[in-house]
């Protein structure tokens, strides 16, 4: 309830930061915020040529299912990547007047929430291009993407108190991340993997949030309890880690940053 009033009261702060970083990254652009619906675009045809001509995995509806995971996995990477830096990058504005500090990561997250929506209006093009029917099923999308956003606000209020103490986090993320994407099918079937490998995909978050909208999206059926469960408690545990760890580390940010 703190956090909410905290929220509520400073909404508009929050709400220009949020502007800020989405009129930043299209600043001088020609095509501006049409990028978002490209990108994932552009590189998921990059993906689907490679992927699908030179592997030739058996994989129906590849598109779909290849865009589909690279659009999740593309948020989680952006949200948590610029949430890294965003309290030493704030450094002036916090030494000089009271703000509460989680308000940064969120903005971040928030920020890429709207990357998010225009990355979806493109799959749901793919999805029609490909003659996939809908189904009422699909209203249960959100839930499946709101656990991912938790779960990147978790993530991401860790890595912001990493970072005002340990500056080569940035580096040391970018190969975490690296190595996270292939450990995740975004590309390849599951089914590929040995049976003694299964154990570690099941701790992988993101394997759970991208196949609970695969499920969903390509076989049209109603996820099960068991992966209704899994993202629950995959978006709630890191969040709540996450607000722990930052609510300590934040009493000795001034003297770091």
């Amino acid at each position: 309830m703190h956090y909410l009033s905290v929220f509520n009261k400073y909404r508009f702060l929050l709400s220009q930061l949020v502007g800020r970083d989405f009129k930043t990254k299209y600043k001088r652009s020609i095509l501006g915020v049409f990028w978002s619906l490209l990108n994932p675009l552009l590189i998921m045809i990059v993906q689907y040529m490679v992927f699908s001509e030179l592997f030739r995995w058996d994989i129906d509806n590849f598109a779909v299912y290849l865009l589909s995971g690279t659009v999740m996995f593309n948020f989680f990477q952006e949200a948590t990547s610029q949430s890294l830096a965003s309290i030493t990058s704030n450094a002036t504005l916090i030494t000089k007047v009271y703000v509460p500090l989680y308000i940064f990561p969120v903005s971040k997250v928030m920020s890429s929430c709207i990357n998010l929506g225009f990355s979806l209006i493109a799959l749901i093009a793919i999805i029609m291009i490909q003659g996939l029917k809908f189904n009422i099923y699909y209203l249960m999308l959100p839930y499946g993407i709101l656990c991912m956003i938790l779960f990147s606000l978790g993530i991401s209020f860790i890595l912001a108190s990493m970072m005002v103490f340990f500056r080569d986090t940035q580096f040391l993320y970018g190969i975490v991340l690296t190595a996270w994407s292939y450990l995740t099918p975004l590309f390849y079937p599951e089914t590929i993997l040995p049976d003694k490998f299964m154990i570690f995909m099941q701790c992988n978050p993101m394997y759970h949030f991208i196949r609970y909208v695969r499920n969903i999206i390509l076989d049209g059926s109603l996820p099960t309890f068991r992966a209704h469960l899994f993202c629950f408690i995959f978006a709630i545990g890191p969040l709540i880690i996450g607000l722990v760890v930052f609510k300590r580390a934040k009493k000795n940010f001034i003297l770091n940053i």
